[in-house]
């Protein structure tokens, strides 16, 4: 089977779509969170969507299969949340490595079917690393500006067990995405290159940022190209953006990144904007015709969808950028 490197240089990858935006079709209700191993758990546990690994694996196992059938090369784990920081809020810091390992293992065993069906095509996991819901550089409390929530070493640590529990499970690559603050993302890709170290193995990392608004900024302030460089000493597969602004909006940022990066690009935006219900309208046609834009102007090397979008959403950025040759990248 060939490598992630090696199918690149062929055509751009699709990745997935939104896990969540799939399982709110469920309408899962809180004893559906809980299953049987968590039925008496004393914590209200509704919305811990990582959890679902565990208690109701197959309708994760589902949302991989529609996506990989829908044309996706790559899908994410269900681990957005997966680490103690993120856990805390529902006391289930001590099932953090199963919830990773499991997540791992149920999307790789999807990938494993399809590429066994299509060997010409073959089926990536990529860990999803999310960006925890502390920052590392800025107050949450405005009334003292040198507080912070979380320490750059408690977010390595917590990033080194999701990573070993990701790895262990069967991962060909990890994503450390929607990165609003590039410090958690450093802690991120400190703890990757520990883990890659003490094992002396080589994973492709995949690193997004997240544009919070039209200033074109991240929520720790940095530009495009400013991000693209503070993560520059680490040896990454892609860069890319990801969720905060529909398609169209990103395109000047993605032509900052293709300019002035050696890397591949990515990019997996929003199904548009929200509406005044927080909900996404774009549809599959809509947002497939945004991204031919960074297809035509070669730009990408990765595409996907992230808040709102479907199955539906993928297949249609399938057939539109399949008509494209990828980003030329130097390296």
């Amino acid at each position: 089977m060939k490598n992630i490197k090696e199918v690149l240089k062929e055509r751009i990858l699709i990745l997935d779509g939104a896990m969540g935006t799939m399982l709110q079709r469920h309408k899962f209700s809180e004893e559906d969170f809980r299953g049987e191993r968590f039925k008496d758990w004393e914590h209200p546990l509704q919305g811990n969507n990582d959890l679902l690994s565990i208690t109701q694996p197959e309708s994760i196992a589902d949302v991989h299969r529609q996506y990989f059938a829908a044309g996706a090369d790559i899908v994410e784990t269900n681990t957005f949340s997966g680490t103690t920081i993120a856990m805390a809020d529902y006391f289930l810091e001590d099932y953090v490595y199963e919830l990773n390992y499991e997540s791992a293992r149920i999307a790789k065993k999807v990938a494993n079917e399809f590429t066994a069906k299509e060997p010409n095509k073959p089926r990536f996991v990529a860990g999803s690393i999310g960006p925890t819901n502390k920052t590392a550089s800025m107050s949450p409390d405005v009334n003292d500006p040198g507080f912070r929530g979380v320490t750059f070493d408690q977010l390595r640590i917590a990033y080194k067990q999701q990573v070993e529990a990701l790895l262990d499970g069967g991962v060909d690559l990890l994503l450390v995405e929607t990165i609003f603050d590039t410090l958690n993302a450093k802690a991120a890709l400190f703890a990757i290159e520990e883990v890659k170290e003490e094992r002396n193995i080589d994973v492709p990392v995949m690193v997004s940022g997240t544009i919070t608004d039209a200033s074109g900024r991240t929520l720790s302030g940095q530009t495009a190209e400013a991000f693209l460089i503070s993560i520059s000493h680490i040896p990454v597969l892609s860069v890319g953006f990801n969720c905060a602004l529909g398609a169209s909006q990103l395109v000047p940022h993605l032509e900052v990144l293709s300019a002035k990066s050696n890397y591949a690009v990515s990019a997996h935006p929003n199904a548009g904007l929200p509406n005044a219900f927080g909900e996404y309208d774009e549809s599959p046609a809509q947002m497939a015709a945004q991204i031919k834009e960074y297809a035509e102007k070669g730009l990408v090397n990765i595409v996907g969808g992230c808040c709102g979008t479907t199955p539906e959403h993928i297949k249609a950025i399938a057939e539109v950028v399949g008509k494209y040759k990828p980003r030329i990248v130097a390296r």
